[in-house]
């Protein structure tokens, strides 16, 4: 017995070692970091847990810290490097503790591409380019980056778990699309012989030797300009968007990504600054695309600055033969994050992108866009697809025109021209909701039905009711139809179910409609529509910003593509018929100025009277340039001679005003009729001064009410005089009666004489009193404890209408006031200019006197001194307001005098375009570079500390190139885009 119980107790005892051993081995394994493949990390529920088989087995690799950008300590984390197929490159993203990437690491396993490269500290992976066509393809080799606890400089960072990684910056990694285009309906770029574009640029003849002289001396000039602006911004904001020239630091206003370095290479190039340019450009290489501190990309000025700014210096320094193939390559890297923005059902941009991997990998449908933002993407990705005969970027923005040319079918208020707000979102919300609301009405019947067969029209029921919903197309409760993804035991009855609809199943796996985890499609099954106005019944029409560069790019897409989509010259036409019959006015203006403007116009649908606006803003003087070019490449030759109008127009603003600077907007006077007109200064000051009718009346209001006041004043002056004399001389008799009294008592005439001292003490301490700023009606009092009352006359008047008040109402007032009050305790109050009052310092502010119904408690001004007041605050004849005094070194007018010169040959036009650039330069020099300004109205201006990238990219280089020789950049060669980046032709 005592040996089997030995036994007994040793194979317990081997169990329970065997059992703590696997104990002990299952919580070392648990202890060790999970190495994590480098693939694109999709978004799971951290309620998930890894399953062991997902991770790869091998010993870990070197571990290498990483630097934490937040705050500047190495930190370690575990990182995917998500391979694009295209040659993009991915992103880095942290494994949160949760995440199962089991899935991912089986891909991973299956893809030498798939691992993880280690990347040195603070850089991006090593790229491997392969150049196939003179274009260069990104390849990245990752190779897996296990974690480690990274160095540490305190006691606490020492005892820090490595299981608690630090969190590490989110990058953009590419999405799966959920909205894909088959590869058979992407529109390609025209092919096709081009058509023979009429030349634009004027035939210069060979220059004498004086005007030569003098051209280059001014081109040396506004190079050293270009310069002094890019060491300022190369020493103090390096790397970042842009300079603040007055303090000499940086400011991110856009994505972070060096916008003024990138949008200044091709001006560093063309003004001949090579050295610097190719330290620009290098730099430029090193740009991150896959983040941003901000949420949000801006589509629009991230296309115009950063990818035109890539395409063009790309363009200008060769191209593929020149040495700097590497800026194509970054403006693919920065094409196919921005490509994101189409993955919509219509296939229209989000022009807000919101990058980071937990939005894009949900879908998102576009919305309510701004018409310039929408229509000024054609430029920038239809020479990115010329570059890379990759034609998605062109059908990504030839479908925007479509949208626009059907809207235009359909018709807009306006003909030709587009309202500034378009809701591009394809989808009728209004149809959609009384459908929806008709089809969950349905749905209801149908659940509470009990026990029924099922009902026709199913997937897997009878095709009879299915049938006739299909011949319909858009029946109102084809979504119920619509059930959920079946479960993967469920493969060969759906097999079996797809035979029996194999149409049925065909329109679903097309539509790539995701659905909701109940199937349902609500916010993407809608009823379908184009673009439409999104004004809330309101549409404005003009060329300043939110619209002008839409129709810039009509004219500029059509030469791009070299004649062969004339769909774009129909556009063009459209809208510059438009413009001349329903915009165009002329302002009324000193001298012999033969200029003409755009006005901004507001309609209702209803058609009630349009709202004018004659407006002149400096974004609106790009038009010049605009009807100039056109004119040129489709003949016609009035839009040629309107553009000369245009232009010296803004060249009319900007000698307008003090400094010689255009101001950023303002409105002016318009003649009475599209002819010229002389200047009247009465119908000016009119326009100056909106109250000129009632000012004069109420200066005369005034007068009489001050008039009313100060006899009053005297009249309640000499009352109260009376009062004190009456009261005094009461007193004196009472005083003699009492003393002829020789039967009283010594201590009543103790009394006596004490009440007589009280007396005579409060009627001397009222003398000392100081003035007050009281008036008679109407007024606030001041009591001798400093509190502040209101007469009962006061409180009368004031409760009535505005209507002089009553002089009887006065008196009455005042003397019940006055019957009311005790003899011993005086009531009088001594009433002063209302000025003194006011200089009192904490005397409290007396409300304008409405009292006597001219509302002004000072005297107001007439209407000649209220229009000398605002021409003495610069106000320059014309004008009828001036919105916005600045001038943010914007560039579209001399973008303007730029192309006249270029197209017309006149010189005179170089004569305008230095007068601008000396009190451009007087105006705006800051200790570095150049600053907006905020009041060009003024002598005495202040600098705003900004410099917008725009200053080197655009106001710099048309200076420069207005002063070059015609081969620098020619019409005939080139063609810019909105930021005046040069593409090739």
């Amino acid at each position: 017995m005592p040996r089997r119980r030995y036994r007994l107790f040793t194979v317990f005892a081997v169990v329970i070692v065997i059992l703590l051993y696997r104990v002990l081995q299952n919580s070392w394994e648990a202890q060790q970091p999970r190495p994590v493949v480098g693939v694109e990390q999709t978004k799971v529920s951290p309620k998930v847990p890894p399953s062991n088989h997902d991770a790869p087995v091998g010993p870990p690799k070197e571990q290498i810290p990483l630097k934490d950008e937040n705050k500047g300590k190495p930190t370690t984390d575990r990182i995917a490097q998500k391979v694009d197929s295209e040659g993009s490159v991915g992103a880095k993203k942290p494994l949160q503790e949760g995440d199962d990437a089991g899935d991912e690491a089986k891909k991973g396993d299956s893809s030498k591409d798939a691992q993880i490269k280690e990347p040195s500290v603070g850089t991006l992976p090593e790229i491997d380019s392969t150049s196939t066509s003179g274009i260069k393809t990104n390849k990245i080799q990752n190779e897996e980056v296990p974690l480690q606890k990274p160095p540490t400089d305190s006691k606490s960072d020492e005892t820090t778990s490595v299981l608690s990684p630090k969190p590490t910056k989110v990058h953009w990694v590419k999405p799966k699309e959920h909205f894909p285009l088959p590869k058979e309906s992407i529109i390609t770029l025209p092919t096709g012989t081009a058509k023979k574009i009429p030349r634009i640029q004027h035939v210069f003849f060979p220059e004498a030797e004086g005007p030569k002289k003098k051209r280059l001396q001014r081109q040396a000039m506004v190079k050293e300009e270009i310069r002094r602006s890019w060491a300022g911004y190369r020493k103090y904001a390096w790397m970042h968007d842009e300079l603040t020239p007055v303090t000499n630091r940086s400011r991110d206003p856009f994505c972070g990504w060096a916008a003024t370095l990138v949008d200044s290479l091709d001006t560093l190039w063309i003004a001949g600054l090579k050295d610097e340019f190719d330290e620009a450009a290098k730099a430029a290489k090193s740009i991150d695309f896959t983040y941003t501190n901000r949420f949000e990309i801006p589509v629009f000025e991230t296309t115009i600055r950063y990818l035109g700014g890539l395409i063009a210096a790309f363009d200008v320094s060769g191209g593929a033969s020149g040495g700097y193939g590497f800026l194509l390559d970054k403006a693919v890297e920065l094409a196919e994050i921005l490509m994101g923005i189409f993955d919509t059902p219509n296939r229209m941009p989000l022009l807000f992108y919101q990058w980071r991997p937990e939005s894009t990998s949900e879908p998102h449908r576009a919305g309510r866009v701004g018409m310039a933002e929408l229509a000024t993407l054609s430029m920038e990705f239809t020479r990115l697809a010329q570059l890379t005969a990759q034609h998605k970027y062109y059908d990504a923005i030839d479908r925007i025109t479509n949208g626009l040319i059907e809207l235009q079918k359909r018709g807009t208020t306006m003909p030709g021209l587009f309202p500034e707000n378009l809701d591009i979102s394809g989808c009728n919300r209004t149809a959609t909701n009384e459908r929806d609301a008709m089809s969950r009405a349905a749905k209801a019947q149908v659940d509470s039905e009990k026990d029924l067969d099922e009902p026709e029209g199913y997937v897997g029921g009878s095709s009879a009711k299915d049938s006739s919903h299909a011949e319909k197309g858009k029946n109102l409760d084809d979504r119920l139809e619509r059930r959920a993804p079946p479960p993967p035991q469920q493969k060969d009855v759906d097999a079996a179910l797809s035979s029996v609809k194999p149409s049925r199943a065909k329109a679903q796996s097309k539509s790539q409609i995701p659905l909701r985890a109940d199937g349902s499609e609500s916010e993407w099954d809608c009823v379908p529509q184009g673009f439409v106005p999104s004004g809330f019944g309101y549409e404005s029409y003009h060329m300043g910003g939110g619209q002008d560069s839409a129709y810039e790019y009509f004219g500029k897409e059509y030469l791009l593509l070299g004649g062969k989509e004339p769909k774009y010259q129909k556009l063009y036409e459209d809208a510059i018929d438009s413009i001349n019959r329903h915009l165009l006015f002329r302002p009324m203006v000193q001298g012999d100025w033969d200029i003409i403007f755009p006005a901004k116009v507001g309609l209702k649908p209803d058609g009630a009277s349009p709202d004018v606006d004659y407006e002149v803003t400096h974004l609106t003087c790009f038009i010049g340039g605009m009807y100039a070019l056109g004119g040129k490449l489709f003949g016609r030759e009035k839009d040629v001679e309107y553009a000369k109008k245009f232009t010296n127009g803004c060249v009319w603003a900007y000698q307008s005003t003090a400094t010689g600077v255009m101001p950023e907007y303002g409105q002016v006077v318009p003649c009475p009729s599209f002819e010229k007109c002389s200047f009247n200064e009465s119908l000016w000051w009119q326009q100056l001064d909106p109250m000129f009718d009632r000012r004069d009346q109420q200066v005369l209001d005034w007068e009489k009410d001050e008039s009313e006041r100060e006899r009053t004043n005297k009249e309640e002056a000499e009352r109260q005089k009376a009062e004190l004399g009456k009261e005094n001389s009461t007193r004196e008799d009472a005083s003699s009666d009492e003393a002829n009294k020789g039967h009283t008592s010594s201590q009543d005439s103790s009394n006596a004489n004490s009440a007589s001292s009280s007396t005579t003490d409060k009627s001397n301490s009222l003398e000392k009193r100081s003035p007050l700023s009281v008036e008679p009606e109407n007024v606030g009092f001041i009591s001798s404890d400093g509190t502040s009352s209101q007469s009962t006359s006061s409180k009368k008047s004031t409760a009535d209408d505005d209507g002089p008040s009553k002089k009887g109402k006065s008196d009455e007032s005042g003397d019940s006031a006055r019957k009311q009050k005790s003899s011993a305790e005086p009531t009088l109050k001594i009433p002063v200019l209302k000025e003194e009052y006011h200089s009192r310092p904490k005397a409290p502010s007396i409300p304008p006197n409405r009292a006597h119904g001219s509302g002004w408690s000072s005297k107001p001004l007439t209407h000649k001194e209220y229009v000398q007041e605002k021409i003495k605050d610069g106000m320059p004849p014309g004008y009828k307001s001036v919105g916005s005094t600045k001038y943010i070194l914007r560039p579209e007018a001399i973008e303007s005098v730029w192309y006249m010169y270029r197209i017309t040959g006149d010189s005179s036009w170089m004569e305008k375009g230095w007068a601008m650039f000396e009190a451009t330069m007087e105006a705006t020099r800051a200790p570095q570079a150049n600053s907006a300004i905020d009041n060009v109205l003024l002598k005495d201006h202040i600098l705003l500390n900004e410099m917008e990238s725009f200053w080197l990219a655009e106001t710099l280089k048309y200076y420069y190139l207005l002063f070059s020789g015609p081969d620098v950049i020619s019409l005939d060669e080139w063609v810019l885009n909105t930021e005046a980046h040069p593409f090739k032709l």
